[in-house]
């Protein structure tokens, strides 16, 4: 079973309606039994980084999601989930969990897009990912899949942990970690097909992790 973590600050439904139906088990929580148990932690997110960091450490979810990062729990961060595994965003001026070095930082506005056009803030819309590393969750994912990005703020890690770029005025990262902690900027579970198979290959990793 995966575990989709609950801290009042997620698409957490949008997750589990995904999971469902391509057959992954899975449950909505924050118990810390139930996560403990589970072959995987699903860390969605949405809305801003100060709103969620105040959701997860009021009632000290933060020190129980590290706890289990440390475990090597496999852990699968996406979209505001993905920006605050890093040690800051500007974004409510927000210190983070810092389970990955890096920051997280404002789209400026003065970039440009391939026509010498001003980008949009938010970036919006249908993108490709152009990955620097190897990475399991894109086993089978064609390399000019298009996966659904929402957000004003993106990710800047540190260089080793950069996995993935997306160019939006010009490249920034959108996939990073290390093997069993990955965490995208773009949102898999609104991703169609592409986003399912991304899903379903951190699903596949979990359960060999499991079975090892």
């Amino acid at each position: 079973m995966l575990a989709i973590f609950d801290y009042n600050a997620g698409n957490q439904t949008s997750v589990r309606r995904a999971l469902d139906a391509i057959g992954i088990p899975n449950k909505i929580t924050n118990d810390p039994d139930e996560l403990q148990r589970a072959t995987g932690i699903i860390f969605p997110g949405v809305g801003a980084a100060g709103q969620a960091m105040d959701e997860l450490t009021s009632g000290g979810l933060d020190e129980a999601l590290k706890a289990l990062i440390w475990q090597e729990k496999p852990v699968l961060g996406i979209c505001v989930g993905c920006q605050i595994l890093l040690d800051y965003s500007e974004e409510n001026n927000t210190k983070a969990l810092a389970v990955i070095p890096g920051e997280c930082r404002l789209f400026n506005p003065s970039w440009t897009d391939y026509e010498g056009m001003p980008i949009r803030v938010p970036h919006m819309g249908w993108n490709t990912v152009e990955l620097v590393r190897e990475c399991e969750l894109f086993k089978g994912i064609e390399p000019d899949a298009n996966f659904y990005f929402v957000h004003s703020y993106y990710p800047a890690p540190k260089e080793e942990f950069v996995l993935g770029n997306t160019i939006y005025g010009r490249p920034f990262c959108s996939v990073h970690g290390r093997r069993g902690l990955w965490a995208v900027q773009f949102h898999p579970e609104k991703s169609g097909r592409p986003g399912l198979k991304l899903l379903q290959n951190f699903h596949d990793y979990c359960r060999e992790v499991e079975d090892a």
